[in-house]
């Protein structure tokens, strides 16, 4: 299958390694400012001016958006309307009217949507899914997630639109954040509400909050607690805790770190190549073998006629929640989440 890119950042680059790496998919153009033209020499793919002539391209059959997050919806709707399928980076996008405009447009239009969560193809968050599939871990009784990093002032003063709320949607939690928003919702299930205060501690040349903490009640019953921040140093690795009535399973960085499970079944064998190390809380990652792993599950889905394995409307998933809590933390009410 071969793709276009509409961005030529950090994020961008990464899928660029992830299409060279593949043997079912290839680059062939590139699209954005700054960056692009010299992103597409270097991949010898071709270079757009703009995305409206990528997306026009008879030699692109999907497009990946790696564009800021708040400009998302048009791009993906005229890539739609075009018969291109729709590779999105995270978040689909900050607004969940425009988000639910890009699922409509490709239902519509019969082309694939796919939104880019790459921790779900690693070996270890797969292994607690279906532990949880199968029910090892009993009722849900509590569970939480962390990402307390570090960002410096110049990770947001070099890229204006970081830390707006316009177009990066937010700070910590919907930029950071969101990786384990998600993993904890494909873990736990929907959030039924919010309650939550955000601040801002460190970074007082953003608009948004570099710091936020709520807590959840999950439609199954149990209840949780999410942490999010970019100003703490030096940084700590990602956490996820999920406690049952049967047991307990914590991950740090997609990695088990505690498996303590009463039917005893063991735990999944340590993938020492996926490690990410502590170095992951405190740098903007670049590693692209788990975007390999999702654009090939992407590819397949289009040639077998079945969703992505990561779809637009799980994409949909992560964006409401974290929209309830910004709306707690700006109203100091408990808020309903969006479609739980």
């Amino acid at each position: 299958m071969r793709f276009g890119i509409v961005g030529a950042g950090t994020i961008a680059r990464t899928h660029a390694a992830a299409l060279r790496a593949s043997d079912r998919a290839s680059l062939s153009a590139v699209a954005g400012g700054r960056g692009a033209a010299e992103l597409a020499a270097t991949e010898g793919a071709r270079h757009h001016a703009d995305a409206a002539a990528l997306i026009e391209d008879p030699d692109v059959d999907a497009v990946i958006l790696c564009t800021p997050s708040g400009v998302r919806r048009d791009y993906a709707v005229a890539a739609a309307e075009h018969g291109k399928h729709v590779l999105v980076e995270k978040p689909i996008e900050v607004d969940l009217v425009r988000a639910q405009a890009i699922v409509a447009a490709c239902e519509r239009h019969g082309v694939a949507l796919g939104v880019v969560f790459q921790s779900r193809f690693k070996p270890h968050p797969a292994a607690v899914r279906a532990a949880l599939e199968r029910g090892a871990l009993g009722a849900p009784v509590l569970s939480s997630m962390a990402v307390k990093w570090h960002r410096p002032a110049a990770y947001y003063a070099d890229t204006p639109w970081r830390g707006t709320r316009a177009i990066d949607g937010g700070g910590a939690l919907i930029n950071q954040a969101i990786h384990y928003v998600d993993l904890l919702l494909w873990f736990g299930g929907d959030v039924r509400r919010v309650h939550a205060v955000a601040a801002n501690r460190l970074h007082r040349g953003i608009e948004v909050e570099d710091t936020v903490v709520a807590h959840l009640e999950f439609e199954h019953g149990g209840l949780g607690v999410l942490e999010a921040t970019t100003a703490t140093h030096p940084g700590s690795p990602r956490r996820i805790e999920l406690h049952g009535t049967e047991g307990t399973i914590v991950l740090l960085d997609d990695e088990v770190h505690e498996w303590a499970l009463r039917d005893g079944t063991p735990a999944p064998d340590r993938d020492v190549a996926a490690a990410t190390a502590f170095a992951a809380a405190s740098h903007v990652m670049s590693e692209h073998r788990w975007h390999r792993h999702q654009i090939e599950d992407f590819v397949d889905a289009v040639r077998e006629h079945r969703p992505p394995r990561v779809d637009g409307r799980e994409g949909l998933r992560s964006l409401a929640l974290v929209l309830a809590v910004y709306a707690s933390a700006r109203t100091g009410r408990t808020v309903d989440v969006a479609g739980a």
